[in-house]
C-alpha cells in the first residue's frame, strides 16, 4: 500500500471521525468546509486516496465514501486478568484447587500484567496496618516460590495463609508484621507462594 501526504492522512482520518460521530461519510462539502479549501480540492485527496487503496467512492453518489483503511491511533486495549480469589486452605490441597478458591475477580493494568500468574486474597485484621495494608483490602499477589529480605509475601505455614514481611535468618524463617501489637512469627517449615503486587481498596 502507497504512503499517503499528512494533508491526506488528515482528510481520510476526519472521514473516519465523521462517519464513526454521524453513522454516514461527510460530502465532498463538508470536507471542504472543514479544511477551508475547494471542493476541487477535496475531490484530488479523495481521487489519491482511491488510487492509495484507503478508502472507496460510489461516482455521482452524495455520501458514498468508505473507508477501507482506518489511520487513527487507537488506545491499547488493557489487559485484563481473571484472578483467582483465595478462600480458606484445605489441608493438602495444592493453593490454588477447587476448593480453596471462593471464585474470580477481574482485575486490569497495572494491578495484573500479562505473562504473569496471580492470585488474590482479603486481608484480614490489621497485622500489616504501617504498611498500609489494611482489613478487607484486596490482596493482589504474584505467584513465587521464592523471595527477597524485606519483601511482603504470602506464606503457607501449618495449612493457614499469612500475609507478612519476609526475613532469612539463621536456620528459619521470620515473618514479621508491620504493627507492633502482633508477634513476629518465626518457623523453619514456610513455604513462599507469593509477593505483594498491588493493593486494591473499595469504599
Amino acid at each position: 500500500m502507497k504512503e499517503i501526504t499528512e494533508r491526506q492522512k488528515e482528510v481520510l482520518t476526519f472521514i473516519s471521525q465523521f462517519t464513526e460521530d454521524n453513522v454516514c461519510p461527510p460530502t465532498v462539502r463538508e470536507i471542504g468546509d472543514h479544511f477551508g479549501i475547494s471542493l476541487r480540492a477535496v475531490q484530488d485527496h479523495i481521487t489519491a486516496l482511491q488510487k492509495k487503496g484507503y478508502i472507496t467512492q460510489t461516482q455521482k453518489r452524495s455520501r458514498s465514501i468508505r473507508v477501507l483503511v482506518d489511520m487513527r491511533e487507537k488506545a491499547p486495549e488493557l489487559y485484563v486478568g481473571k484472578v483467582p480469589l483465595l478462600g480458606n486452605v484445605a489441608a493438602g490441597r495444592p493453593l490454588l484447587s477447587e476448593e480453596n478458591l471462593d471464585g474470580y475477580v477481574n482485575l486490569t493494568e497495572p494491578f495484573v500484567r500479562p505473562g504473569k500468574s496471580y492470585f488474590a486474597l482479603r486481608v484480614r485484621g490489621q497485622s500489616m496496618i504501617n504498611a498500609g495494608i489494611l482489613d478487607g483490602d484486596l490482596a493482589v499477589v504474584e505467584q513465587s516460590s521464592t523471595a527477597l529480605d524485606g519483601q511482603i509475601i504470602v506464606a503457607v505455614i501449618d495449612d493457614a495463609i499469612t500475609l507478612k514481611r519476609y526475613y532469612k535468618e539463621a536456620g528459619r524463617v521470620r515473618l514479621q508484621p508491620e504493627n507492633p501489637d502482633f508477634p513476629a512469627i518465626y518457623s523453619t517449615d514456610v513455604r513462599v507462594v507469593g509477593i505483594l503486587s498491588n493493593i486494591v481498596r473499595t469504599y
